[in-house]
């Protein structure tokens, strides 16, 4: 129930900023990146989205389908931003090439997000790492400040997500810290589903310092306290039991 609460309270929020916004990135078709049931909050923007038929697997193609069919109903331009450079006045966003959703392409492909405005900010989106070096190669090219990475599935380790993608991203994770002028390293999402996020990247903690590199939760970004109601679920529900 807490964090069916707070979902829609982050929703609502995310609709405040999307309102305010003049463009719109949707990176991939999973229903924790886009919602598909309340387009109307695109009205009048620029919506940016992957490619709904290259690079994509069955289940977000049918999904990039139907979205598609529901934007049709408001007014909003759309345009497929794979590979793409954009200008809008005084801020200039790169999009890459689309590149695997985790390890390999069972789960589909997304796009990163490069902005430039004053200040650099790159969005992984969901490479659940970078597991590979052709995720990592965007990173590595935009030079961003600031860098906001879904990092690796630990709390999967051993299961869906193996010993050898989590090193794999332990090592990009350093080069991206060693070979750009990053300042500030956020990891969130699949990464903070685990508790113990913190202890299985103490090398990367232990290699910002070094680098004069912040390593940051999204929620220490933005000057709050972690609150991972997603990794804590099993306790949730049992002190806080759905009632029927």
């Amino acid at each position: 129930p807490i964090e069916c609460e707070r979902k829609s309270q982050l929703w609502n929020e995310i609709k405040k900023f999307v309102l305010k916004s003049d463009v719109v990135v949707i990176t991939h078709y999973h229903y924790d990146h886009h919602n598909p049931n309340e387009v109307e909050v695109f009205k009048g923007k620029k919506l940016l989205v992957k490619h709904p038929k290259e690079k994509i697997n069955r289940s977000q193609r049918n999904r990039a389908a139907f979205f598609l069919e529901q934007l049709k109903s408001i007014n909003v331009e759309v345009d497929f931003c794979d590979g793409k450079l954009y200008e809008f006045e005084n801020t200039v966003l790169k999009i890459s090439k689309p590149v695997f959703h985790g390890a390999n392409d069972r789960l589909g492909y997304v796009v990163e997000v490069f902005i430039d405005n004053k200040t650099t900010f790159l969005f992984s989106s969901d490479v659940e790492g970078p597991i590979h070096e052709h995720q990592l190669e965007f990173m590595l090219e935009c030079d961003a400040e600031t860098v906001f990475i879904d990092g690796p599935m630990t709390y999967m380790l051993g299961y869906r997500y193996s010993a050898k993608n989590f090193q794999n991203s332990v090592e990009n994770m350093k080069k991206l810290i060693e070979r750009t002028s990053i300042k500030n390293l956020v990891l969130d999402h699949h990464l903070t589903r685990d508790l113990r996020w913190r202890d299985r990247l103490k090398d990367i903690f232990e290699f910002g310092d070094k680098n004069d590199v912040k390593i940051l939760s999204a929620a220490e970004f933005i000057g709050k306290k972690d609150d991972l109601l997603e990794a804590k679920r099993k306790e949730l529900y049992e002190r806080y039991p759905v009632k029927t």
